[in-house]
């Protein structure tokens, strides 16, 4: 059992720290989508732009080398792009109850 734990465990740590860099990135593209709010809101834009969904995740998806599939792909930004519209949306109404 030890050796199946050493065997595993350079694995574990290889996907903590991809982790790790995962949730530096989602929060950077959060960041940014808030910074998309603010000027959706500012010439009142409507946050959900479905073109734009399918422009992204068509492009994630050109990008995708594997093991995952395109669908996985997929189905994993729509969730990113979810959470990211959320965030628009909590943005614009902060912004409206400041104004």
């Amino acid at each position: 059992m030890q050796e199946l734990e050493e065997r595993i465990k350079p694995f574990r740590e290889e996907i903590d720290t991809l982790d790790e860099k995962i949730v530096r990135l989602l929060n950077k593209r959060a960041a940014a989508a808030t910074k998309i709010g603010h000027i959706k809101r500012k010439y009142n834009m409507p946050v959900y732009v479905p073109s734009r969904e399918e422009e992204v995740i068509s492009h994630v998806k050109s990008l995708n080398p594997g093991p995952l599939s395109n669908n996985a792909i997929g189905r994993l930004f729509e969730r990113i792009i979810d959470e990211s519209r959320r965030l628009e949306r909590e943005t614009s109404v902060i912004n409206k109850n400041e104004d």
